[in-house]
């Protein structure tokens, strides 16, 4: 096959899109803008960086994330055998070393011979060529001005946009392991997260400190949007006192080993490499100025004397509306040659994000096989978050992750301790049913 099908985007969809098209014997060129133009979040000249966090959440399979995750390792995700392939222990979530994941994703789409990496920024959307039957931007939450308004120009419609969060990084060495213990929630043995307890006088301490610190204010022109999954933790406060110990500070489950008591409040670290020489802030994204991320989170008992390897920031994370745009293959409606992926689609969440470069890379090689595509069943993950992105009433759509809220109802009753394995099994059993549709012959 001489066909070629253009990428715009080195990140989890891109390379997903063009490792799927590439293994279906499509010549593949993938544009990525970095070493030479960073974003405000990245820093790394490896393909398919991670930004926000190390975690792609559950890898139970009867939970909605842990489902999509097994669907997409069924269907021949690049994505997926990185991550397990670079693993850290996090219990029962799937975590990665960022350095190796990247790495090791860089150096397959590399070594590909039937992909072609382009080390320069594309500013403009590329008119309609036959030598090119297929494009698929997957630019990202952070898709560049000039782009952005390419792609409005072409929609006739405009992008949203909302501000996303990420979290600080923590040297290891630097903590303070004669207050920090290890232990996963319920979890018996040592665990795979360290813990920093706190007492009540201590939380209100802290929680009085993040309220008074000085945070980073957005511009005069930017609206304050923020994605509900991924909330700053000075947001999470301004819903009251005891929203960080219902959320990222909960403390359930998680006893202190010299008390054998759950304390009242606690933030847990998470190994970023899997020798653990750093530690990510779980939930803990903000927008704090950075001198005051410094002051305020070593008031966090273990951390006195922290070291930062990387503090917490804020940016703009860009979406369209998905349902006035998209095809439910991912296809612009006003140009049906143009996919879009990944976060820039109307999804949240890596393990989403790549789920969408997956099925625009399968499907943008079906239409230039010029083969009927067929999107997956409804009651498969990939399928719900397909109908999430374009049966959406338009003016209630927002980015999300996959949850089975997004499924269709069950149509009878099952206890609810019993559903998520109910919906798992109904998926795979759909699936299996899909994948030969898609299959290159």
């Amino acid at each position: 096959m001489t066909s070629q099908i253009t990428i715009i985007g080195g990140g989890l969809a891109g390379c997903e899109a063009s490792w799927q098209a590439a293994e279906r014997g499509y010549r593949v060129k993938l544009y990525e803008m970095k070493p030479y133009t960073y974003s405000p979040a990245h820093s790394s000249p490896q393909l398919a960086e991670l930004v926000c966090s190390n975690s792609m959440r559950s890898n139970d399979v009867n939970s909605a994330v842990g489902l999509l995750k097994e669907e997409m390792r069924l269907t021949g995700s690049l994505i997926m055998n990185a991550a397990y392939e670079t693993r850290v222990p996090a219990g029962k979530a799937l975590a990665v070393d960022r350095e190796k994941f990247a790495a090791y994703i860089t150096k397959t789409i590399e070594a590909h011979k039937s992909i072609e990496i382009i080390r320069e920024e594309v500013n403009q959307i590329p008119t309609p060529n036959p030598e090119t039957p297929a494009i698929i931007v997957a630019t990202g939450p952070l898709t560049s001005p000039s782009l952005a308004r390419s792609l409005t120009e072409l929609t006739g419609k405009d992008n949203l946009a909302f501000y996303d969060a990420i979290a600080p990084i923590l040297d290891a060495e630097s903590l303070d392991m004669d207050i920090i213990y290890q232990a996963s929630r319920y979890d018996e043995g040592p665990g795979d997260y360290l813990n920093c307890p706190m007492n009540e006088e201590e939380y209100n301490n802290f929680i009085n400190m993040l309220k008074d610190a000085e945070k980073v204010p957005l511009k005069s022109f930017e609206e304050e949007k923020y994605f509900e999954g991924c909330l700053p933790i000075e947001v999470m406060l301004d819903r009251g006192d005891d929203t960080l110990r219902f959320g990222p500070m909960k403390p359930v489950g998680l006893p202190d080993p010299r008390t054998g008591k759950d304390p009242y409040a606690v933030v847990q670290l998470r190994k970023e490499d899997l020798e653990g020489n750093y530690y990510n802030m779980v939930g803990f994204q903000t927008k704090l100025a950075y001198p005051e991320q410094k002051r305020v989170f070593r008031a966090i008992p273990g951390l006195a004397k922290v070291e930062f390897t990387r503090l917490g920031s804020i940016h703009r994370n860009t979406f369209i509306c998905a349902p006035e745009i998209l095809a439910p293959s991912l296809q612009l409606k006003k140009r049906p040659d143009i996919f879009l992926a990944g976060q820039l689609s109307g999804v949240e969440g890596y393990v989403e994000s790549t789920a969408m470069g997956m099925l625009a890379g399968i499907n943008a090689s079906l239409l230039v096989k010029e083969e009927e595509i067929k999107t997956p069943p409804p009651n498969t993950a990939l399928g719900a978050l397909l109908h999430h992105l374009t049966e959406t009433e338009p003016k209630r759509f927002q980015p999300s992750n996959i949850n089975f809220g997004l499924f269709p109802p069950i149509g009878k009753k099952i206890p609810k301790r019993m559903r998520g394995e109910y919906r798992s099994h109904l998926a795979l059993k759909e699936l299996y049913k899909w994948l030969p549709t898609i299959q290159d012959q």
